[in-house]
């Protein structure tokens, strides 16, 4: 219905509108005040900024619940890469890592486990973060203080809860006490009621710190798990994420069902197809369909396209990174590597010492495996290869050696090529899977990582890969627009209890993306280096985004930052401690 007053903070009009529920998309208006939408369809008040949508699409803002900006949110007010794909909610906290609750004393230990697990140099969080906290509620309050480019919510990590209330023996992965266990439901309860909206851990084994030692909750019992979620059930809120190998299956799912119904709390797991067992995803989503149809509230975490790592001179790892001779320049400045690896005998020492291999270090494996890794363009980059367009195959049709091949693409556009390396939901060279997880009803987007993997990775900018990949039907394959949307919207949103945003509609966040689908492109990943100590960290852009709005307020222009600042935490349910704390 047209609101009775004549003025409104903001209008979109004319734009093609994709509400997030689903619903076939309509043309029409939108109008915002004071952070919120108030009206929508055709609107008769004036704004005091207009913008023209026509021939764009207006989504709600993007919610991303699987992120890693939990440093990021204490030194940077631009969520980037984040806020340059529609992202303006992120939730952070994932994977059982964090930095709050701590001592002191334990701060080192939480930095190497970050660098360890997500890939973000210690040096950098050791120069960026202030420690002004101890307890997780001043965390909150630190990072609640601060204002962004989108709204932050943040989930309670288990290996500073751990290590905050069993010291060394959480480091040792001691078995917990039932004091110990109390104490980190004590502990959540109060998160959760402070804000927190939710609890993470994880039980894969590559997750360790940066000296191989496996993290402190991989082998966490499911009393403490639970107990833990049952502190979260006394605040009346919070979910439960988490990610795990699954090396027994219906054992540990066991174990996950029992949590789940024991708190009432949802639980999501983390759910990919790895090549070493390839049908295990579906096994997966199965047991989540039957646990929901007996009443337990599951999801799967899944991604929309194969992930994997990157890899090139501008980033952490290439094919001759272990060589030796390489190494005796791997520390020179990109332009002084590609000069001096020109050099006809630097060349031949280099490749007569390929293949170099550390058999202890994963990524010396990864990189001189030249079969498996595909150059990608610098526009629209294909995460979903033919085996005909790998470096090795590549180099066989021009009568190349791979090697020789490899070593000269590497130096092409002055070292910046970038290669992929696909490692989950690709192990069959098919599509399939990865459609099979995104479209399941118990199935909600994530594990883009944002934040995380700054030298490897970079999958922060799926929201966009959804839309150049799904909606424009690349490959010959699509899914309808609206139930893109509707997956980066209000799936992403109620599966974390954020039920104020991610739909155009009266009374919602005024969260919007302005997106001209037509001429919306991915660009390759690139390092930039903002990070403090002037580290660098994989970033990748997008054409295409008109406009980015956050709380009614423009933050991304033409996919440009305004410099506009509205995004702050989000608390969730939040409920006065019992009576006995």
């Amino acid at each position: 219905m047209p609101q009775e007053s004549a003025e409104v903070d903001l209008v979109v009009r004319n734009g093609l509108i994709v509400d997030g529920t689903g619903v076939q998309p309509c043309e029409g208006d939108v109008a915002i005040r004071d952070g919120k939408i108030v009206d929508t369809g055709t609107v008769e008040a004036s704004g005091k900024k207009e913008i023209d949508a026509k021939g764009c699409i207006v989504t709600p803002g993007f919610v991303d619940i699987h992120t890693h900006y939990d440093g990021h949110a204490t030194w940077e007010n631009h969520i980037r890469p984040s806020s340059n794909h529609g992202v303006t909610t992120v939730v952070t906290g994932n994977c059982g890592v964090g930095f709050a609750p701590c001592r002191p004393a334990d701060r080192q230990a939480l930095l190497a486990l970050m660098e360890g697990i997500e890939d973000i140099p210690e040096p950098v969080l050791a120069a960026g973060l202030p420690w002004n906290w101890r307890s997780f509620p001043e965390f909150l309050d630190v990072v609640g203080a601060r204002h962004f480019d989108m709204d932050i919510a943040m989930q309670l990590p288990h290996a500073p809860l751990r290590v905050f209330v069993m010291g060394q023996r959480g480091i040792d992965r001691e078995a917990a006490t039932p004091d110990d266990i109390a104490a980190m439901a004590k502990l959540a309860r109060e998160a959760v009621a402070a804000g927190a909206i939710g609890f993470s851990t994880t039980r894969a084994i590559n997750h360790k710190f940066n000296d191989g030692r496996p993290s402190p909750v991989y082998t966490a019992a499911e009393e403490e798990l639970t107990g833990i979620a049952i502190g979260m059930s006394e605040a009346c809120a919070g979910v439960f994420q988490l990610i795990t190998d699954f090396e027994d299956h219906e054992r540990e799912f066991d174990m996950l069902e029992r949590i789940a119904k024991t708190s009432g709390r949802p639980l999501s797991v983390s759910v990919f197809q790895r090549a070493s067992t390839p049908q295990l995803y579906a096994d997966t989503l199965g047991r989540i369909a039957r646990g929901n149809a007996r009443g337990i509230e599951l999801r799967g975490q899944v991604c929309c396209r194969p992930t994997g790592g990157l890899f090139g001179l501008a980033l952490r790892g290439h094919a001759f990174s272990f060589c030796p001779s390489y190494q005796r320049i791997a520390e020179l400045p990109l332009a002084e590597q590609v000069q001096a690896m020109r050099d006809p005998q630097l060349r031949s020492a280099i490749l007569a010492e390929f293949p170099t291999v550390d058999e202890s270090d994963m990524l010396s494996r990864a990189v001189v495996t030249l079969d498996l890794q595909y150059e990608l363009d610098e526009n629209e980059p294909d995460y979903e290869p033919a085996r005909s367009d790998s470096v090795a195959a590549t180099a066989e049709r021009l009568g190349l050696k791979a090697a020789e091949y490899m070593y000269d693409r590497l130096l092409a556009d002055e070292g910046n090529t970038v290669f992929f390396f696909p490692s989950s939901g690709w192990a069959e060279h098919s599509i399939d899977a990865i459609e099979a997880m995104m479209i399941h009803p118990n199935a909600v987007h994530g594990l883009g990582d944002g934040g995380a993997h700054c030298g490897q990775i970079c999958d922060a900018s799926q929201q966009t890969y959804m839309l150049t990949r799904w909606a424009k039907g690349r490959h010959g394959r699509s899914l309808p627009l609206e139930r893109i949307v509707r997956m980066m919207t209000h799936s992403t949103a109620t599966a974390v209890g954020l039920k104020d945003r991610g739909v155009i509609a009266a009374g919602h966040k005024g969260d919007l993306n302005i997106i001209d689908l037509d001429r919306l492109t991915l660009h390759r990943p690139e390092m930039v280096y903002d990070l403090p100590s002037g580290a660098g960290r994989l970033h990748q852009r997008a054409t295409g985004y008109v406009a980015t709005i956050v709380n009614g307020v423009v933050t991304q222009s033409a996919g440009e930052a305004t410099g506009a600042l509205p995004g702050r935490l989000v608390r969730g349910q939040r409920q006065a401690p019992a009576a006995d704390q």
